[in-house]
């Protein structure tokens, strides 16, 4: 066992990630708001985080022995870049771990959304009944007469794409940046207003860069259709929730599905909570036990550069 090396896990990963670490390193899992982790920062070459842990200034300053962060997961807005990159600290992370799971639960949302499963026939007895339940399943819109709209044409926006296109919806979408044609998985590009404003579903894909925050807002909000879906499992600060709120009471229509917010966990006094047309979840999409072990996987990256392979 490399003695020498000592790596904190700030929040859980799979166990078979952490053993297959402890095999190598000495690994201590302990919150941020533990009392025993400042000390435990101090001797620290590696660090392993997850969502909820802030790499800031602050924490590099105590954890002076650090050469590695890792973050189990896709997006690096909770890790301070720059101050790592002064600090001469490699930061690694599990991009495409739950790819996957993010598309799934995104289908699965377009599908609730535009054709729910009706209610079962536990309690059908009678020819009339039958017939009610019948027209009530109804769907007014099927998918192949709707239009996507992807913000963010990344690698989860292009899946999406992928997998929208091949069910039937056109698909549309806007990016800040050029994308090759073969890589756009049958959506075309139109501009920030253009996708706002026609799309029937909206989904969100943009990365938590400072510029993205408050992408949505009061001034642009109230251009969406009247009817529409809009879906965000991206990052919470793209949208302002005071703003997204208003909306929502205005537009009875519109329905929010929001599985990412501005604080979490969501705090009772967020104006969204208990607006009929505003559904809240506890930032799972990328919750599969697949994905789960993917992004654990960070590990061998941080043992790599801690065994002198920075690859």
């Amino acid at each position: 066992m490399a003695i020498d090396q000592r790596i904190i896990v700030t929040e859980p990963i799979a166990k078979e990630a952490i053993q297959w670490l402890s095999q190598r390193a000495i690994v201590q899992q302990i919150d941020v708001s533990d009392p025993g982790f400042d000390n435990a920062i101090t001797q620290a070459t590696g660090l392993i985080v997850r969502t909820y842990t802030d790499v800031d200034r602050h924490l590099l300053t105590r954890g002076r022995r650090l050469r590695v962060v890792g973050r189990a997961g896709t997006g690096l807005d909770n890790i301070d870049i720059e101050a790592c990159h002064e600090c001469g600290i490699k930061v690694v992370n599990t991009p495409d771990a739950n790819r996957q799971a993010v598309v799934e639960y995104v289908t699965s949302i377009l599908a609730t959304f535009f054709r729910a499963l009706p209610p079962r026939i536990d309690q059908v007895h009678t020819e009339e009944q039958w017939v009610t339940a019948r027209h009530a399943a109804i769907a007014p819109k099927q998918m192949s007469e709707s239009t996507l709209g992807i913000l963010g044409l990344g690698a989860i926006g292009k899946r999406v794409a992928a997998v929208a296109s091949a069910i039937g919806f056109t698909v549309q979408y806007y990016d800040v940046k050029q994308i090759a044609p073969a890589s756009r998985h049958g959506a075309h590009p139109v501009d920030f207003e253009t996708v706002l404003s026609t799309s029937d579903a909206l989904t969100v894909h943009v990365d938590g860069r400072s510029s993205n925050t408050h992408l949505l807002n009061a001034g642009n909000l109230p251009s969406l259709l009247p009817t529409a879906l809009l879906i965000n499992t991206a990052r919470g600060l793209v949208i302002d929730s005071t703003a997204l709120a208003e909306t929502l009471c205005a537009t009875p229509g519109i329905t929010a599905v929001l599985d990412v917010h501005e604080q979490e966990p969501i705090l009772e006094t967020n104006p969204l909570m208990g607006l009929p047309n505003a559904q809240l979840f506890p930032h799972a999409a990328s919750r599969t036990a697949a994905a789960q072990r993917a992004m654990s996987w960070v590990v061998r990256d941080v043992w790599n550069v801690l065994d002198g392979d920075p690859k």
